[in-house]
């Protein structure tokens, strides 16, 4: 049976790979962007198997609005992918409020709006799967990207909870943590004013950035169907190979440090011991 798709952040990127991906295999797709136009091309290519919707996700009233016509559009929604987002580079000390508010409206209040929005759905539907767009950034982070790796911190601690308390209602939530892709994301971030402090930091960065193995963005959409697709598909999954190279090292020395200080750990709880009482 094909699926019908609820997809943020459509125009570009690994979005519109997502969506295309669905659509090659003859899913049908409520597709999401700021400009409605950018959408054109779906429509000329797959017609009525599109839903085109202009949608700022940060517009709580909007979202719900675009839900709505979607579900009553195609009678049902499948896969609820949260995919909107940008990018924010600078250092915590060059952040404004305003920058940092704005990350947060999209990446964290955007999916928050999704998912409020969708769960009535697919609670009487008593299925669904919703796929929440993170990264590699969501669980380790680098310097200049502390507002980027806040917002998708937050997402994940979200995500994770929401997995929880929906899966009785016969939902599925995983979370995707791509590395690195081919789609222009890092040009279209936003960035803080420069503090020449940190420019030393900066030119590192760029030079790390330099060296990354980036992805194949259609290799991520048919990635993507797979875990649509699977009975019993993960809470987190890493698209690429980044992810895995990374964690594994940073994960590592945080047990390492947890294990070097655990007598204070002890300390704080009161007791002389790290052996429970009886």
């Amino acid at each position: 049976m094909s699926k019908i798709w609820f997809v943020t952040g459509s125009s570009r990127g690994l979005g519109r790979s997502f969506v295309e991906a669905a659509l090659s295999r003859g899913d049908k797709v409520a597709a999401t962007a700021r400009n409605a136009a950018s959408l054109d091309g779906l429509v000329a290519a797959h017609g009525d198997a599109v839903l085109p919707l202009e949608l700022d996700v940060t517009d709580k009233a909007a979202v719900f609005e675009s839900v709505k016509r979607a579900k009553e559009h195609f009678g049902r929604l499948d896969v609820i992918v949260n995919n909107a987002g940008h990018g924010l580079f600078g250092a915590v000390e060059e952040l404004t409020e305003q920058l940092l508010r704005d990350q947060l409206e999209t990446n964290l209040f955007g999916p928050l709006w999704v998912v409020q929005a969708a769960l009535p759905h697919l609670r009487e539907q008593g299925a669904g799967h919703i796929i929440q767009i993170s990264s590699v950034g969501g669980l380790t982070s680098m310097p200049l990207g502390g507002g980027y790796h806040a917002s998708k911190w937050a997402l994940e601690g979200l995500s994770e909870s929401l997995a929880q308390e929906v899966v009785g209602f016969g939902i599925k939530v995983t979370i995707i943590e791509p590395g690195g892709y081919a789609t222009g994301a890092t040009a279209g971030a936003v960035r803080a004013e420069a503090d020449p402090r940190y420019d030393g930091l900066r030119e590192n960065f760029l030079a790390f950035a330099g060296t990354l193995d980036v992805g194949d963005p259609a290799a991520a959409g048919r990635a993507l169907l797979t875990i649509a697709d699977t009975d019993n598909p993960p809470l987190r999954a890493f698209f690429g190979t980044q992810g895995n190279q990374m964690v594994q090292q940073v994960y590592a020395d945080r047990l390492k440090t947890w294990a070097d200080w655990q007598d204070l750990a002890v300390e704080a709880h009161g007791r002389t011991s790290a052996t429970p009482a009886a």
